[in-house]
């Protein structure tokens, strides 16, 4: 007769773990892991450089626009002006505006999309200063549509103080032979006006300075974007992550070393 009694199953064979990397690719692999370990730790750290740079400049910002305005840097300072240093600072001007010459730049603002008006303004010292009045909608380009609110004779304003903006827009370069701006460019727009020397400047007009509705005035804005902190914790994240990955495989490396290491025999 058959045998067709089944025998127990003998215990499953231990899975072996694999063989031990060799010196030189843990070499090449702690290196490596050594050197992009620390470029992200610079990275982080320079974030946090970054972010108290940032915060310092917002805080300084902050107190020029809340500052009382005073006269903007007159022309013996031209040459050395820091804008980092000047800009957004409360100026006030005293002089006359000349409308012959405005140029009409195009914005996009929380009124939508139109125009900024950009009027020379000659100070009483007799120094050039581009003034942006405001913002006008593309139907009232026209100056004489807004014949209220081009002030005659001598006044006082005051505003922001702005650094120049060359070149042009985002992918869209000033054209003065065509009469297209698309950046408030003090240096290219004194040239089509030949308005001779200006400020390398020009000031943003306050809310309210202007008789009638038009041109609006007081919309700048005033945001700095600050990212520096999420960027730093990404940073310190991805190292923390990296040095996590290199215990991994320094344990794995030493569970294979022991594995493959020959047992002990007892000795007679």
């Amino acid at each position: 007769m058959t045998d067709t009694r089944r025998t127990a199953p003998g215990p499953e064979p231990t899975l072996r773990a694999g063989r031990p990397r060799s010196r030189l690719s843990l070499l090449l692999l702690g290196a490596s892991g050594l050197l992009v370990f620390a470029v992200l730790v610079a990275l982080g750290i320079w974030q946090v450089q970054r972010l108290g740079w940032k915060l310092d400049l917002i805080q300084r910002v902050e107190a020029r626009i809340a500052a009382p305005p005073a006269p903007p840097p007159p022309p013996s300072q031209w040459a050395a002006f820091d804008g980092v240093a000047e800009e957004y600072r409360r100026v006030r001007l005293e002089g006359t505006f000349r409308h012959d010459r405005e140029t009409l730049v195009q914005a996009l603002t929380e009124l939508g999309a139109g125009f900024w008006v950009i009027t020379p303004f000659s100070t009483a010292d007799g120094t050039t200063v581009l003034v942006n009045r405001g913002f006008v909608p593309p139907d009232r380009r026209d100056p004489a549509t807004r014949r209220e609110g081009e002030v005659a004779g001598p006044v006082s304003i005051t505003g922001l103080l702005r650094l120049d903006e060359p070149g042009g827009g985002f992918l869209r370069s000033n054209d003065p032979a065509a009469n297209r701006w698309y950046s408030r460019d003090v240096g290219a727009i004194a040239a089509a006006r030949d308005l001779g020397p200006v400020a390398p400047f020009f000031v943003d007009e306050a809310a309210g300075e202007t008789p009638g509705e038009l041109p609006v005035g007081g919309l700048t804005v005033v945001t700095f974007r600050n990212h520096h902190l999420v960027y730093a914790i990404t940073w310190f994240t991805l190292a923390a992550m990296l040095a996590g990955a290199g215990a991994w495989i320094a344990r794995d490396e030493l569970r294979r070393r022991r594995a493959d290491a020959p047992l002990a025999r007892p000795t007679a």
